[in-house]
């Protein structure tokens, strides 16, 4: 009752739902009016008195009862559904209240020939509704057909690709938000059940291969897809079709994306297609309960937290409400920002920024001994090529040195997961921080036949938009007007969405037992200079307006990146995306002894570091700058074959 009561005070200063009861008060004289004409044959004998003396109270009756349904409240340019049922309710319920209220006032109050009949009672229930229902459609039609034909700010034509839930929810978005600059036309979907049919008053004008067809047919201007919705080569196909009729592809962001996120549709922007649209795969199945039993209800720490893997896991971690959440990070700046992004968050997940290096030990146990994590994800590390192998020491000391020092720390205090993340730049490495990697794995390996925490690595190729990654660098290089350098022509690359990548550890750590090094299916490779052509077009320009000049290999770079040493035996786990490298498993003695040879010449001269690092690891070989250092394994093209 104080929820109802809180309701109607509220609506009482609200100048429109007053004006609405008029309006409805009027068409209820009006329809009450009519079920008497139509009741008596459209003859004026013998009603009027009967009308004139009940009008007050029916309108006493049904004006409170649709104010208080929400009926004056409610916007008629969006009228739905649950609309219709609340009329139904609304016009039922005032019915029953006005015939019990004219059955029991007959005779103290009223004559009895001023009770009305039953039939006029239902007639103006029925009236009602169909008055009622009747001018919010047209209201509703006339702001989604006709305004945009009078409206003076220029309309676009549209198709939507997915008729689906989102698909619909887009399109009502659009037809009926004043400000839409879109008329959309229909549909284009591929589910054979949805032939010739109609959603949201929308055909479905056809399937996504007849675009071409469809947009010649129909002369429309843009199609819109949702975010997610097509994976890669299909993406890039009807970019293609589209773009051959002199036609736009536009993308909205994904419903759940924007549901996540907090945004209102209304406000969200269309956006030109961008690079991970045609480099996407099929979405990531994860399963969360498994997650959920590893992560709800528990502290987490996560290293590198500031970075561009490091962060993302902090954004998937909390989905699966961890008690805490250590993030650790020794960049301000970067740490400052993933602060900064969850403190915003509505309600604020439970996470302490942590500034620290992993290679400062009296710092890192103090966190370890003041938290006590049961879950670790090490991200992290030095990461570019070229500037390792001009401080090969640094990368040794925190690639290796540093995950030394988080997982004999997640040992000693009982840490229940420790996932490390590896690089596809670990297998047969040609640089410093390929080796640096690798010998992180063999340590995690190797300490894992030691320890009851389960040690595990997960091992990956690129992401895209990354920091410092080459997307952003050929964007930045086409912002300046080119040219975008390439460092070989036959250059390729895995490619991996940040968020995929993620959400793939997260379903690593799930199922491992310990001692694994999981390999996450990356899919195709891509040419580096196919992808920079790409970004020339996506980004309105002909591949003449920018330069592309060959650069060759920089120190350290291969041609071809690899996933598995020949001898690893690729096995697949419960997840399709993931797989488990079995090789031979390192001894730890064996591991620590490399690693106290590499402590001896940390303080030398670069070139010492690096002959000392070929020396100890005996997959090291070392690339000259310029020059492809190997031809790509089977494994690599039977990948890429596929």
């Amino acid at each position: 009752m104080n929820f109802l009561l809180s309701r109607i005070h509220v609506r009482q200063f609200n100048r429109r739902a007053i004006l609405l009861a008029c309006l409805h008060a009027g068409i209820f004289a009006v329809v009450y009016f009519l079920a008497f004409l139509i009741r008596n044959d459209f003859s004026f004998d013998g009603w009027i008195s009967t009308y004139l003396t009940t009008l007050g109270l029916l309108l006493a009756v049904k004006v409170p009862v649709f104010y208080l349904s929400g009926h004056c409240h409610s916007s008629w340019a969006r009228v739905a559904f649950r609309d219709l049922t609340s009329l139904l309710w609304a016009s039922t319920l005032a019915m029953l209240i006005f015939t019990f209220a004219t059955t029991i006032l007959t005779g103290p109050l009223l004559p009895s020939f001023a009770r009305p009949p039953r039939s006029v009672i239902l007639l103006d229930w029925a009236g009602t509704i169909f008055a009622i229902g009747g001018v919010r459609a047209l209201y509703r039609s006339f702001a989604e057909e006709i305004r945009p034909l009078l409206s003076r700010t220029p309309i676009r034509t549209a198709i939507i690709v997915g008729a689906n839930h989102a698909g619909e929810l887009i399109a009502r978005n659009l037809v009926s938000t004043s400000r839409s600059r879109y008329y959309v036309l229909g549909f284009l979907d591929n589910d054979p059940r949805l032939r010739h049919a109609r959603v949201a008053g929308l055909e479905i004008l056809g399937t996504v291969d007849d675009a071409a067809a469809v947009l010649e047919r129909c002369n429309a201007e843009e199609v819109i897809v949702q975010s997610g919705m097509l994976t890669g080569k299909r993406f890039r196909d009807l970019l293609d079709a589209v773009t051959a009729t002199g036609a736009q592809v536009k993308v909205l962001p994904a419903i759940d994306d924007l549901l996540d996120s907090g945004n209102e549709l209304r406000h969200v922007q269309l956006r030109p297609v961008e690079i991970n649209d045609l480099l996407r795969r099929e979405p990531v199945e994860l399963e969360d309960s498994a997650i959920r039993t590893l992560l709800a209800d528990r502290t987490v720490m996560v290293t590198g937290a500031g970075g561009s893997i490091g962060s993302e896991i902090c954004r998937q971690l909390i989905r699966f409400a961890p008690r805490r959440l250590l993030l650790v990070e020794r960049a301000e700046n970067a740490l400052f920002l993933i602060e900064q992004e969850f403190s915003r968050l509505d309600p604020r997940p439970p996470f302490e920024p942590l500034l620290a290096d992993v290679t400062d030990a009296r710092r890192m146990e103090q966190i370890f001994e003041a938290y006590r994590p049961e879950v670790v994800f090490h991200a992290a590390a030095h990461k570019h090529v070229p500037m390792m192998e001009w401080n090969p020491a640094e990368a040794i000391k925190n690639n290796v040195f540093g995950t030394r020092q988080v997982a004999m720390l997640a040992d000693r205090f009982g840490v229940q997961q420790f996932v490390a993340i590896s690089t596809d730049k670990a297998v047969n490495p040609t640089s410093v921080m390929g080796s640096s990697k690798l010998l992180a794995e063999r340590f995690v390996q190797a300490v894992s036949h030691e320890s009851p925490t389960k040690f595990m690595v997960v091992r990956f190729g690129n992401v895209l938009a990354s920091n410092g990654s080459v997307v952003p660098t050929f964007q930045e290089q086409i912002r300046r007007g080119g040219p975008i350098t390439v460092t070989h022509p036959n250059i390729e690359r895995f490619f991996m969405t940040i968020p995929e990548a993620s959400r793939l550890v997260l379903q690593s750590a799930a199922q491992g037992n310990g001692g694994e090094i999981f390999v996450l299916d990356m899919g195709e490779s891509v040419r580096i200079v196919d992808l920079a052509r790409d970004l020339i077009a996506l980004s309105g320009l002909n591949e003449d307006d920018i330069e592309i000049t060959f650069t060759g290999l920089r120190p350290g770079e291969k041609l071809f990146e690899e996933l598995y040493f020949a001898d690893e035996r690729r096995l697949a786990t419960r997840h399709p995306k993931v797989f488990c490298a079995m090789h031979r498993p390192a001894e730890l003695a064996a591991v620590e002894a490399v690693l106290e040879e590499l402590t001896e010449v940390l303080d030398e001269p670069p070139q010492v570091v690096r002959d000392r690092l070929r020396d100890l690891v005996p997959e090291y070989a070392a690339s000259t700058a310029g020059e492809p250092s190997r031809q790509p394994s089977d494994e690599l093209r039977k990948t890429r074959a596929k």
